[in-house]
C-alpha cells in the first residue's frame, strides 16, 4: 500500500474516531449540560399567560419580550404553512433522522453560500435549548450538541410533532413568538385559516425576523415571500396557476395589530389581577419543585369579568367624564394656572419621576440642563376625550404635566352582593396614560357621606332604631371632641325621621345618630364588616371623616343585598397550568361571613331606596324602571370626593369620582355625588337593563325575612321621608335628575379591545377548506415520489423508538 494512501487512512480514522470522541464527550455533558430524556420528553418554551373572562373571551396576555407565544397544535396549523417551511428550510424533513448528511456536506464544501445544512429539528434543538455562540470554536462544540440533541428529538416525537413545536417556538418580526401569534399579529386570524401568501411571507420572516419585517421593509418582505412561493412550486405544494396568482397579490398590512399590556379587556383590572396571582401561587409548585412564573409558564387564569358588564362599565365611564372635566377646565384658576400657586412641589416632583427626566440623566446632563428642557415646546401626544383617547399638539413637557394632572380620575367596580364576584373593574379613565388603578384595596379616598348606612345600619342592629325613629337634626357636642358638624347649619327641620334623614344625608341627624352608637363602637362595627383599613376613632367618622379604598365600599356594603353577609370581592375562579391541570380553585363561600342579622339588612334595603326614590339621587329607580334599588350618594370637603354607591337585588356597583391631586376640585352642583358619581352607575345599568342576554331582571326584588311580614313595606319608606330643601356643601345633596348625565358630546367607546379568537372558544368562522389538514393524506410537505425510510449511521447508532403514536 502507498505511503500516501496509508497517511490518508490513518488521518481519516483519526479524524473519525476524534469526531466519535467528540460526540460521545458532548452527549455525556463534558463540553456543557446536556438536557435529559425528560426534559426532551417534555420541552419547556416561554410561554405567555392568557387569562379569560368569565364566558371564556380571551382577555390578555402576560409575557416577556420572548416569551408572548401561545401554542398551537399541528392540527390547527394551515398545511399552507407545513408546506413553505418545509420547503423553504428543509426539503428532506420525511427522510432524515434529524440530521440531513446531504445538506451538511454541501454547506461544507461550498461554505454556506447555497444555504446552511441545519434541519428544522436542528434548528428547533437550538430554539429549545440553546443560544447561537458567536465564538467559532464554542460554535463547533455547540453544533455537536445540536445534532445529538437532534437525533433525541427524533426518537421521541413524530414529525408532525416537530413541525408544532419548532412553529411554536421561533420568532417572527417585531418580537412576536410562535405562529399562532404572528398570524394574530399580521392577519388577525387563527393560523389554520393562512392562505399560500400569508403563509410564505411568515414562514420567511423565520430567516431574517428583522430583514424580512413587512411593516419596515415592505419589498425585501415581498421578495422573500415570492421565493419562499417558488419553493412551494420546485417542491410540488403548488402549482405553476396557484404560484403566479399568490406573487401577484401585495402584501395587506391592514389588519396588523400587535398585542401590548393595553391590548385586551379591562387593563386596569388585569395590572392588579398579576399581584393577586402571584400571591395565591406562592405556596404551589411546579411537579419539580420551582416556583410558577406568571410571564413565561403558560398559566391560564380564568376570572369572574363579565365582557358585555366591562365595556358597558367603560362606557358609562367615558359618558360622564367628559362632562365633568368641561366644568373643571371653565374654574378660572384652572384656565389662567393659578391653582398651581400653592402646590410648585408637586409639579417638581412630577418631572424628577418621569421618563423624560430619567433618560436625560442618564444621558449625563445635569439636572439644570435637564429642568430647562421642560420649558421648551416639543410635539406630543397628549390624553383627550375623543374616541382614540389621544391627540397630537405641540406645549412644554412642564404644561403636560399640568395638563394631565389636572384630569378628572374615576373608579367603577361591578359585583354579584351574595357571591362576591366581580363583573366589572375600571381603575381609571386610560391605562396607557394613567396606570394609577384606583379602584383596588390600597388606593384610598375620603368616603364622605357613603359611610353613613354603616352607621345607620348599627343604630338599628345594635341600638333598636327604626326608620320611624326621630332624630334631632341638631348640632351634637361630644367631650373632648368638640360641635359635629363644626361651624356648619343644619338643614331641614329640627327633627326628621331616620328614613329622612339618611335619604336626605342629613349631617346634623347622623352626627345626634353617631352619639347614640358612641365613635368606638362605630369603629368596631366597620372592623366587623372586615374593612381591613383600621379608622381613626373620632365623631366625624359619621360624617365619613376617614379613606377607605372603593374595594372596601364594595365589601362593606354587600351587606345590604346580600342579606346581613359581608363578602370580600373575588375575581379568580381558577388557574391552569400549561397542560389544562387546574393548580389553584377558589370558592367564594369562604369570602363571606355574617355581619348583621337579615331583618337589619332588608330594612337598610327599605331604607336606602328613599335616596334613589325622593332623595340625593332623587328619582334614579324610575327612571331605570326598577322594582327596588337602594343607593347613597357621598362628597367630601370642597368636592375633592364624589361616591355614589348603588345595589339591586343582583348587582352591586360603587362609583368614585376625582383628581389624583385633593386640591384640584370641581365646585358648585355639578360635584356632589348625586350629580358626579351617579350618572356613570344610572348609564351602567341602563344598559345593563337593556341587554336581555346578562339576565339581570328590573322587577326583581329583595328577599323579604318571614319574621317580618307584617312590618312597613318598602313603598310606605317614602312616607317617613319628609321634603327638604337642596342642603349645603358636605350635605351631600347635588341635582339628583337625568340633566347630570349629559350625552350631548361624540360618542366614547369602552377602553377594552376584543382580542382574536381564542383557540378553547374559537368565533365562527369560515376555513378554507384547503388548509385544513386530513389524517388520511401523506405527510404534508413530503415529495410526491415514495418517501424513503428514514435511516442511515447516526440513526442506527442512537436507535429508534416506535413512534406510531395515536
Amino acid at each position: 500500500m502507498k505511503k500516501s494512501v496509508r497517511i490518508f487512512w490513518r488521518v481519516f480514522l483519526i479524524g473519525f474516531c476524534a469526531l466519535i470522541l467528540l460526540i460521545a464527550l458532548a452527549n455525556f455533558g463534558v463540553f456543557g449540560k446536556m438536557p435529559s430524556l425528560k426534559d426532551l420528553e417534555n420541552p419547556s418554551m416561554q410561554q405567555a399567560s392568557e387569562v379569560y373572562a368569565a364566558d371564556g373571551t380571551l382577555m390578555g396576555k402576560y409575557y416577556t419580550e420572548n416569551g408572548n407565544r401561545s401554542v398551537v397544535k399541528y392540527r390547527d396549523i394551515s398545511k399552507h404553512v407545513i408546506n413553505a417551511l418545509i420547503a423553504t428550510e428543509d426539503k428532506r424533513f420525511y427522510e432524515h433522522s434529524g440530521i440531513d448528511m446531504k445538506g451538511t456536506m454541501r454547506a461544507v464544501f461550498l461554505l454556506g453560500s447555497k444555504g446552511g445544512g441545519s434541519t428544522i429539528t436542528q434548528q428547533l434543538a437550538l430554539a429549545l435549548f440553546n443560544q447561537r455562540a458567536s465564538n467559532k470554536a464554542i460554535r463547533v462544540i455547540q453544533k455537536l450538541k445540536e445534532w445529538i440533541i437532534s437525533i433525541k428529538l427524533e426518537r421521541n416525537f413524530t414529525k408532525e410533532e416537530i413541525l408544532a413545536l419548532y412553529l411554536n417556538a421561533v420568532p417572527f418580526s417585531d418580537n412576536v413568538y410562535g405562529i399562532r401569534n404572528a398570524s394574530r399579529t399580521f392577519f388577525q386570524k387563527e393560523p389554520d385559516q393562512l392562505n399560500v401568501e400569508e403563509a410564505a411571507l411568515l414562514v420567511g420572516m423565520i430567516n431574517g425576523p428583522g430583514v424580512y419585517n413587512p411593516r419596515r421593509y415592505p419589498k425585501a418582505a415581498k421578495d422573500r415571500r415570492d421565493l419562499v412561493i417558488n419553493r412551494m412550486l420546485e417542491n410540488n405544494s403548488l402549482s405553476a396557476d396557484e404560484a403566479a396568482k399568490a406573487k401577484a397579490k401585495p402584501i395587506d398590512m391592514s389588519h396588523y395589530r400587535k398585542m401590548d399590556e393595553n391590548t385586551g379587556y379591562a387593563p386596569y383590572f388585569r395590572e392588579i389581577l398579576k399581584d393577586e396571582i402571584k400571591t395565591a401561587l406562592k405556596d404551589v409548585k411546579k411537579p419539580n419543585g420551582d416556583s410558577y412564573g406568571i410571564y413565561e409558564d403558560g398559566l391560564k387564569i380564568y376570572t369572574t369579568i363579565n365582557p358585555r358588564m366591562q365595556e358597558y362599565a367603560e362606557e358609562a365611564v367615558a359618558a360622564q367624564l367628559p362632562v365633568l372635566q368641561k366644568a373643571l377646565n371653565q374654574r378660572p384658576i384652572v384656565k389662567n394656572g393659578t391653582i398651581w400657586k400653592d402646590h410648585p412641589e408637586v409639579l417638581e416632583k412630577a418631572m424628577k419621576e418621569s421618563d423624560r427626566w430619567r433618560n436625560l440623566e442618564d444621558e449625563g446632563l445635569s439636572d439644570k440642563e435637564i429642568k430647562a428642557t421642560f420649558f421648551q415646546k416639543v410635539p406630543m401626544k397628549i390624553f383627550a376625550w375623543n374616541a382614540n383617547r389621544e391627540k397630537d399638539t405641540v406645549m412644554t413637557p412642564y404644561d403636560s404635566i399640568k395638563y394631565h394632572r389636572q384630569m378628572i380620575q374615576s373608579a367603577f367596580m361591578v359585583m354579584d352582593p351574595v357571591t362576591g364576584e366581580v363583573k366589572a373593574w375600571v381603575g381609571g379613565i386610560n391605562f396607557k396614560t394613567y396606570k394609577y388603578d384606583h379602584a383596588n384595596l390600597k388606593t384610598k379616598r375620603q368616603v364622605g357621606s357613603s359611610i353613613k348606612p354603616y352607621l345607620y345600619t348599627q343604630a338599628i342592629e345594635e341600638r333598636g332604631f327604626t326608620p320611624e325613629t326621630i332624630c334631632d337634626n341638631q348640632p351634637q357636642f361630644f367631650e373632648g371632641n368638640g360641635w359635629v358638624p363644626a361651624g356648619r347649619k343644619c338643614i331641614g327641620p329640627a327633627q326628621v325621621t331616620m328614613a329622612g334623614a339618611l335619604a336626605h344625608s342629613l349631617n346634623c341627624a347622623s352626627a345626634y345618630i353617631m352619639k347614640q352608637v358612641g365613635p368606638q363602637p362605630f369603629a368596631d362595627f366597620l372592623s366587623r364588616l372586615n374593612l381591613p383599613t383600621k379608622v381613626d376613632v373620632v365623631p366625624s367618622l359619621a360624617l365619613g371623616a376617614c379613606d377607605l379604598s372603593l374595594f372596601e365600599m364594595m365589601w362593606g356594603y354587600s351587606i345590604f343585598a346580600g342579606h346581613g353577609f359581608s363578602t370580600k370581592p373575588y375575581f379568580i375562579s381558577r388557574i391552569e397550568d400549561r397542560n389544562g391541570n387546574v393548580i389553584k380553585r377558589f370558592d367564594y363561600s369562604t369570602n363571606r361571613k355574617e355581619a348583621i342579622s337579615e331583618v337589619t339588612s332588608y330594612k337598610m334595603c327599605q331604607m336606602m331606596q328613599g335616596t334613589v326614590d325622593v332623595g340625593t339621587a332623587a328619582g334614579l329607580r324610575a327612571r331605570l324602571g326598577a322594582a327596588e334599588m337602594g343607593g347613597k350618594t357621598g362628597t367630601t370637603n370642597d368636592n375633592a370626593d364624589a361616591w355614589f354607591m348603588g345595589y339591586t337585588p343582583q348587582l352591586l356597583g360603587g362609583v368614585w369620582v376625582g383628581c389624583d391631586d385633593r386640591f384640584i376640585r370641581n365646585e358648585g352642583a355639578g360635584g356632589f355625588g348625586g350629580a358626579a358619581a351617579r350618572p356613570v352607575w344610572e348609564a351602567f345599568f341602563q344598559k345593563v337593563y337593556a341587554d336581555k342576554s346578562l339576565g339581570i331582571d328590573r322587577d326583581a326584588k329583595f328577599a323579604k325575612p318571614a319574621e317580618m311580614e307584617n312590618e312597613v313595606n318598602s313603598a310606605d319608606i317614602d312616607i317617613l321621608v319628609d321634603s327638604v330643601p337642596p342642603a349645603g356643601q358636605g350635605d351631600d345633596y347635588g341635582v339628583g335628575n337625568e340633566n347630570d348625565y349629559n350625552t350631548k358630546h361624540d360618542y366614547i367607546g369602552p377602553e377594552s379591545k376584543p382580542l382574536p379568537p381564542d383557540e378553547n372558544n374559537p368565533k365562527p368562522v369560515k376555513k378554507d377548506s384547503a388548509a385544513i389538514i386530513k389524517k388520511e393524506e401523506a405527510p404534508i410537505g413530503a415529495p410526491v415520489k415514495d418517501q424513503k425510510k428514514g435511516g442511515g449511521f447516526l440513526r442506527r447508532l442512537f436507535g429508534k423508538k416506535d413512534k406510531n403514536k395515536n
